[in-house]
């Protein structure tokens, strides 16, 4: 039999290991504590009293790690153009992600959840990822996220505005920081980290339309040239298998890593090979719904059936590139037999993505 003490000292460990779970951690703004991810421009100093940084880039927490809890951060208000967010479970250039449109308040975008794959920032291809907010003109907008497991709740001065069910990437643990563009300050950064356990209810598998292509061949991201592509060329390059996710959608920078990127307009171009074989029990012409980020050219049985561009701005100031499976629909003549649907999808930044269905 366990004596008293033994079992007191047992409970007593228990109970900080418990209590340390769901401790504050303050991260102070100076150089002591902060990494700077490549190229990121900062600085610190005090407004209102309070200690800062003001970032143009990526910042990650030195020597930590994040897995669930909560993380919050004070960011000044500025009615110029501004994005300031928190990255988290960031493994290399791969991270969760989400982030406040600064100048964006009371718009329907104004707040944002996206994954950064290989270090490319997704958001074109995540438009149901979005919520309306009213940031406060003057003084600070206090920004938080609660992430337990797969889920994230996103608040805004203490307001829920946004909830994800099912994060994207399948990171689970990773670096935690900081990301802005055009110099937003930030103060008062601190995390909690908590213990949660997994569900023990069984999550109901997503419904998937039986008409989506849910696997493709892609061949690997490669500089785009200022010739044309030759069509025999791509058609006999090696490929590797890559799974959507349950909506259809095709990632494509989940799945291919460029030699360059994360420089938004002015990356360079890359395209990759998207191909599907379609047997069909005779001839036939058979619907095909699709879109794309950000240009494509899409083959039949090495025929050009198509070519689009639908980037960032291309068809005006206001246009941003999302998609939408609906948006384009192509009838295609299929033959007896197998059939090889080839898309050359072209991206420079904000969301290299597929998506199409055959109905």
């Amino acid at each position: 039999m366990k004596s008293p003490l033994f079992i007191f000292l047992g409970i007593f460990l228990l109970s900080q290991e418990a209590f340390g779970q769901h401790q504050s951690i303050s991260v102070p703004m100076d150089e002591a504590h902060w990494e700077m991810e490549h190229s990121a421009k900062h600085s610190f100093k005090t407004i209102d009293a309070k200690k800062t940084m003001a970032l143009h880039g990526k910042a990650v927490v030195k020597g930590q790690t994040f897995s669930n809890g909560t993380i919050e951060v004070d960011v000044y208000a500025t009615q110029s153009r501004g994005f300031a967010g928190i990255i988290f479970r960031k493994q290399d250039g791969t991270m969760e992600e989400a982030y406040m449109r600064m100048h964006k308040s009371t718009q329907v975008d104004a707040i944002q959840y996206a994954p950064t794959y290989n270090g490319e920032l997704t958001w074109q291809l995540y438009r149901e990822y979005q919520a309306k907010v009213r940031f406060k003109n003057t003084g600070w907008n206090k920004f938080r996220l609660e992430i337990a497991n797969e889920q994230l709740d996103v608040y805004v001065n203490d307001e829920k505005v946004l909830h994800i069910d099912r994060m994207e990437t399948d990171h689970r643990v990773g670096e935690i920081g900081l990301f802005a563009l055009f110099d937003c300050q930030f103060s008062n950064f601190r995390y909690t980290p908590k213990k949660v356990q997994p569900s023990t209810k069984e999550k109901m598998a997503p419904v998937i339309d039986p008409n989506l292509i849910i696997e493709w061949q892609l061949t690997a991201a490669t500089p785009l040239p200022t010739q044309a592509l030759n069509f025999k060329e791509f058609a006999n390059t090696e490929t590797i298998k890559a799974q959507t996710e349950a909506s259809g959608l095709l990632p494509i920078s989940k799945h291919l890593k460029r030699a360059s990127s994360g420089q938004f307009e002015r990356n360079q171009e890359f395209y990759t090979v998207a191909s599907t074989t379609i047997v069909a029990d005779r001839d036939k012409t058979q619907a095909f719904s699709f879109d794309y980020s950000d240009k494509i050219m899409v083959y039949l049985n090495g025929k050009l059936l198509y070519h689009g561009n639908n980037a960032f701005r291309a068809k005006g100031p206001e246009h941003k590139g999302h998609i939408d499976i609906n948006a384009n629909k192509l009838f295609l003549d299929l033959k007896k037999g197998e059939n090889t649907l080839y898309c050359v999808v072209i991206d420079k930044a904000n969301g290299w993505g597929l998506i199409g269905k055959l109905e």
